[in-house]
C-alpha cells in the first residue's frame, strides 16, 4: 500500500470517531432541550437531507475540484462549525433549530468530503483493483469500529460531562483528519471535460450509472437494501422487546452482534472476492442478507436472533467493500465524483421509503411482516441484479477500463456499448 493510505486511513478512523461520538450525543443533546417527537425527527434527519437535494450537483462540484483540497476544507469547516453549538451549549442557549441547521450544514460537509474521498482513493492506489479491495476493506472496518463500537458509548459518556464537550470533541476529530488530510500527497486532477453547465455534468454523470447495467447493478444493490434494512430497523426494537423479550441492554448487545459481524464481512470480502470473483460474491452476499433477515423474523430465542443479525452484518460488511473497490476500478477519474454521489444519493432516498414501509406494514398486519417483507425484497433483488453484476460483466468491464497499453478509458466500463445496455432515465 502507497504510504499516503495509512495518513488516509488514520484520518478516516479519527472522523469516523468523532461521527460515532456524535450519532449519539445529537439526539441526546436535542432530547434536552425538547420532548417533541417530530422536532427530534427534524434534527435526526436534518444530516441527511442534503444528499437529497444536493447529491448529483455536489458529484459535479468534486469533480471539477481538487479532490484533495476539498476533503481537507470540508473536514476544516466542519470543525470550525461546531464550535457554534459548543459556544452556544456553554452559554445555555443551545436550540432545537440551531441543532437542525448544524445537522444540515454537517451533512452537507459529509456529502463533499465523502464524495471527494472515494473519487481520491483510486487516483492513490493507481486503480488496482486488489489494492482497493484491501483499502476498502481497511476503511470500512474501522469505520465500523469506530462508529459503531467506540464513538456512541463514548458520546453518552462525553455528555454527562457537559453539554458542550461531545461537540468539541467531534470538534478536534475533524481538525485532526484536516492536518492528515492536507499532508496527503496530491494527484493528477482529472483531465477537463468541454466546459458544460453544472446541471449538464450532474446529468452526465448520473446517466452514466443508469446506462451502464453493471454500474447500475451495483447501484441498486445499496438502494434496495436500504429500503429492507429501515424497514426492519423501524421495527427492531419493538420486535426484540415484544416477540424476543430483549430489555434495554439485550437491544445493545443486539445490535453488537450485527455490527461484530460487519466487521467479520469487511475483513473477509477480499478473500470472497478471489475465491468466487467479485459479481459472485456480490450475489452470494446479498443472498446470505436475505437468508439472515428471514432466519430474524423466524428466531424463537434473542440468540437465533443475535447470530441472524451477525450474519446479515457479515454479509453488508463484504458488499460495502467489494461494491465501492469495484466501482473505483471501472469508472473514469472524471465521473468517478458523480458517479459515487449519484449512487449514494439513490442509497439514501430510498432510506425513508423503507423506514415508512415498515411502519406501515407493522401497524396494518404484524411486527414481524416487515421482516418478511425485507426478505423477499433482498431475495428478489438478488435475482435481478445477479445478470448485471456477474463475473462476465465484471471481467469484462476490469479489461476494458485497464487495458494493457495505456490508462483507463474515459467512459463508463462495461461489457458491451452503454447505449446499448438500458435507456437513459434522466
Amino acid at each position: 500500500m502507497p504510504a499516503g493510505f495509512g495518513r488516509l486511513w488514520t484520518a478516516q478512523t479519527i472522523s469516523s470517531l468523532g461521527d460515532g461520538v456524535m450519532q449519539a450525543a445529537l439526539p441526546l443533546l436535542a432530547l434536552t432541550l425538547t420532548r417533541d417527537p417530530m422536532a427530534l425527527a427534524v434534527v435526526t434527519a436534518a444530516g441527511t437531507l442534503p444528499w437529497l437535494l444536493f447529491g448529483l450537483l455536489g458529484g459535479a462540484l468534486v469533480d471539477r475540484w481538487d479532490r484533495r483540497r476539498t476533503m481537507w476544507v470540508m473536514d476544516a469547516a466542519r470543525a470550525m462549525l461546531l464550535a457554534i453549538p459548543a459556544a452556544a451549549a456553554a452559554l445555555d442557549v443551545l436550540s432545537i433549530p440551531l441543532l437542525t441547521a448544524v445537522a444540515f450544514l454537517l451533512g452537507v460537509g459529509g456529502l463533499f468530503f465523502d464524495t471527494a474521498a472515494t473519487a481520491y482513493l483510486p487516483d492513490l492506489l493507481g486503480r488496482a483493483p486488489a489494492l482497493l479491495e484491501r483499502a476498502n476493506s481497511r476503511l470500512r472496518g474501522a469505520q465500523t469500529a469506530m462508529s459503531g463500537f467506540a464513538g456512541p458509548p463514548a458520546g453518552s459518556a462525553l455528555l454527562a460531562l457537559g453539554r458542550a464537550v461531545p461537540l468539541l470533541a467531534d470538534a478536534v476529530s475533524f481538525m485532526l483528519s484536516a492536518l492528515l488530510v492536507r499532508s496527503l500527497p496530491a494527484v493528477p486532477r482529472p483531465v477537463p471535460e468541454v466546459r458544460e453547465s453544472l446541471l449538464r455534468q450532474a446529468r452526465a454523470g448520473a446517466s452514466c450509472v443508469f446506462r451502464d447495467r453493471l454500474l447500475l447493478g451495483l447501484a441498486l444493490r445499496p438502494a434496495v437494501g436500504n429500503i429492507a434494512f429501515l424497514a426492519v430497523e423501524t421495527v427492531l426494537a419493538l420486535f426484540a422487546h415484544d416477540r424476543l423479550g430483549i430489555d434495554t441492554y439485550g437491544f445493545g448487545l443486539l445490535l453488537t452482534a450485527e455490527a461484530t459481524g460487519g466487521l467479520l464481512g469487511s475483513g473477509i470480502a477480499s478473500s470472497l472476492g478471489r475465491r468466487l470473483g467479485t459479481g459472485t460474491a456480490l450475489t452470494c452476499t446479498a443472498a446470505i442478507e436475505g437468508l439472515a433477515i428471514l432466519g430474524l423474523a423466524a428466531a424463537p430465542n434473542p440468540y437465533a436472533a443475535g447470530l441472524a443479525l451477525a450474519v446479515c452484518g457479515a454479509g453488508m460488511g463484504a458488499t460495502m467493500v467489494l461494491g465501492p473497490s469495484l466501482r473505483q476500478a471501472i469508472v473514469p477519474a472524471h465521473l468517478m465524483g458523480r458517479v459515487a454521489s449519484t449512487s449514494r444519493m439513490l442509497a439514501m432516498c430510498a432510506a425513508p421509503i423503507g423506514a415508512f414501509l415498515g411502519g406501515w406494514l407493522a401497524t396494518t398486519y404484524d411486527i414481524r411482516t416487515p421482516l418478511y417483507a425485507a426478505a423477499v425484497l433482498l431475495l428478489a433483488m438478488t435475482a435481478v441484479t445477479a445478470s448485471m453484476t456477474s463475473n462476465r460483466r465484471v471481467e469484462a468491464a476490469l479489461r476494458a477500463a485497464t487495458p494493457a497499453d495505456g490508462p483507463a478509458p474515459d467512459r463508463p466500463a462495461s461489457e458491451e456499448p452503454a447505449q446499448e445496455t438500458a435507456p437513459d432515465l434522466l
